[in-house]
């Protein structure tokens, strides 16, 4: 299994180094650069052109204006904090600064950092609502206002009001289907076969790798993510073939299996650092279009993203309703031995409950990666206590249960995030996981069961 994980980075390291979109990039950081960037819009969410900025810091004078699509960028060869700086007589006419003109970044080399430049067309200017972004984990912007990905960027911490709680709780709304699509594959595994998975985050991270793969062989998004879901699935069904039945057939115990996960975590994660590197990878290049639905601005791409999860969702719920599979699932998840003994081929549907929980995965990745404008190798693994808590907060093996605990620390990560800095934002929805457990140990619809 090993050998052939080995492989198959091979082969997909291999295609990706040679792709030309990644070359085309305006910086692309190495072990000897770093890059610095950014997007800046009109307040009415469009592009704003040929706008000043300079850059200053550890002997470096650069400056720069932004193209018909908003973005800028500089291209460092010395780690340490930089100040980039805005010039306001460049704007647009009628066109402001929302807060302060320079802003402050540490960058390390082969690596992103963003420095976010709101305006407004209300010549008081506004609060400091933005600032310094990015990191490993790929930060993005919707239409000026920072949005964290899933790691260690961080925003500033404002006082509460009305346009930014219903922001964030779009946000939220988001965030919770982007984790039901990767907990409803992990709560599916673990009702039919017992297995905490602690390699489901790089099933995820592997989607969106995979998708920027297939983006520069392709340069069609729609079939770049269609490929990388496929590719997801099939290599669920190699896993749980080559390894996971194997080990199945030689009746090693929940906890023998369960430290194997971890080991095959850790084995993907560095095949990821060898073959892909630790920078931010993206999957689309080009700036996303926002859009403003009831003075909420979300990118065209999180709209599209969160359409396509509320139908994946659905539909796999309809499947495990209604069809004879999904009847075959729900018996195992309660009774595997009688299951069998009813004549339920259990291998088979296990298999497939593979297929369809890396596809899930799978499009999870895609989404994070285009939501968040980047993925990188430890984006799943950063997310898996994530998909744990409302695995455990929704009750166990229960695939309902799943997406009603991922939206509640969806919400709780991105509302909490008002007034708690970005790097706590998580703690909380962990935090909220332990107190339920307290009070109910089985989850909000688990079942309590008798030992003994």
């Amino acid at each position: 299994m090993i050998l052939l994980l080995g492989l198959i980075a091979a082969l997909l390291g291999g295609l990706f180094t040679a792709q030309p979109a990644h070359a085309a990039d305006p910086c692309a950081p190495d072990a000897a650069t770093a890059c610095i960037q950014g997007t800046i819009k009109l307040s009415s969410g469009e592009p704003a052109a040929d706008v000043e900025l300079s850059l200053s810091g550890n002997g470096e004078a650069q400056t720069t204006t932004t193209n018909d699509e908003g973005r800028w960028d500089f291209t460092v060869t010395a780690t340490g904090t930089y100040a980039v700086t805005l010039n306001p007589e460049s704007l647009p006419e009628g066109q402001f600064l929302k807060s302060v003109g320079t802003r402050e970044v540490t960058v390390e080399f082969n690596g992103f950092k963003s420095a976010l430049f709101p305006l407004t067309d209300d010549p008081e200017g506004g609060g400091d609502d933005a600032g310094a972004s990015g990191g490993g984990d790929g930060a993005g912007t919707d239409g000026g206002t920072a949005v964290e990905s899933d790691g260690n960027s961080s925003t500033s911490v404002s006082s509460f009001s009305w346009p930014r709680f219903w922001q964030q709780f779009a946000s939220g709304i988001r965030m919770g289907l982007l984790i039901a699509l990767a907990s409803l594959g992990l709560s599916l595994i673990f009702g039919t076969t017992g297995l905490s998975n602690f390699a489901h985050g790089e099933l995820v991270s592997l989607g969106g790798l995979s998708a920027a793969l297939f983006m520069g062989l392709t340069g069609n998004i729609w079939l770049a993510g269609a490929l990388a879901v496929l590719a997801l699935a099939a290599f669920g069904f190699v896993q749980d073939k080559l390894l996971w039945k194997p080990l199945r057939k030689r009746r090693l115990s929940l906890m023998q299996i369960m430290i194997v996960s971890i080991g095959l975590s850790i084995v993907i994660q560095y095949l990821f650092q060898l073959f892909f590197g630790t920078g931010v990878i993206r999957i689309d290049t080009s700036t996303p279009a926002t859009v403003n639905v009831f003075g909420v601005i979300l990118t065209v791409q999180s709209l599209v993203a969160m359409g396509f999860s509320i139908v994946a969702i659905i539909l796999v719920g309809l499947g495990l309703m209604y069809t004879r599979f999904g009847r075959a699932t729900r018996a195992i998840s309660d009774n595997p031995a009688l299951a069998q003994a009813s004549g339920i081929n259990v291998d088979r549907v296990i298999n497939i409950v593979w297929i369809v929980g890396g596809g899930l995965a799978g499009l999870a990745g895609v989404f994070l990666g285009l939501v968040f404008n980047g993925i990188t190798w430890f984006t799943g693994g950063q997310m898996l206590l994530l998909f744990f808590a409302a695995v455990t907060l929704g009750g166990l093996g229960t695939a309902f249960g799943a997406f009603v605990g991922s939206m509640i620390v969806g919400m709780m990560v991105e509302l909490t995030n008002i007034w708690l800095p970005g790097d706590l934002k998580f703690a909380t929805a962990l935090m909220l996981l332990i107190l339920l457990l307290l009070v109910r140990p089985q989850g909000i619809f688990g079942r309590k069961e008798r030992i003994g």
